[in-house]
């Protein structure tokens, strides 16, 4: 239940991570970044610890991918490492406390172009294709 938090947080695992806080309560998008993956972790831990209680995480999770299409061999080792950044959050989400929801990437609308995702959002500032996705996980909701 999404209902009773007050901010949202984002995460499109990946060698880059995309990292989106949205805030309910102001209908804001906080932060819109992408990082390493303990830079990310450090910033949830943060938002956790500043506001208990009031913080959900919605994490992509490749691991929930029922399809796939064509892939070449360093398309399915990346996609082999985002599976396994998928359970290092899921590990790292339950150890802190956190309420969390690991998320099949079907269910997330991913892949916006810059200029839509602006439009749709009214953000002003840089994204990147893994902010974007991190951002569609929590945004308006």
């Amino acid at each position: 239940m999404i209902g009773r938090y007050k901010y949202l947080i984002g995460i499109d695992c990946g060698v880059q991570t995309g990292l989106c806080v949205w805030s309910r309560w102001d209908k804001n998008i906080r932060t819109l970044t992408t990082v390493k993956i303990h830079t990310a972790m450090e910033a949830v831990k943060g938002w956790h610890n500043t506001n208990p209680g009031e913080v959900k995480v919605r994490v992509e999770d490749a691991r929930k991918r029922k399809w796939f299409g064509k892939s070449d061999r360093e398309q399915l080792q990346g996609a082999g490492s985002i599976k396994r950044d998928a359970k290092i959050w899921e590990d790292f989400l339950s150890d802190i406390g956190v309420d969390f929801e690991m998320v099949p990437p079907k269910n997330n609308k991913t892949k916006m172009a810059d200029g839509f995702f602006k439009k749709v959002t009214g953000h002003t500032g840089s994204t990147t294709e893994h902010s974007r996705d991190a951002a569609m996980l929590v945004y308006g909701l």
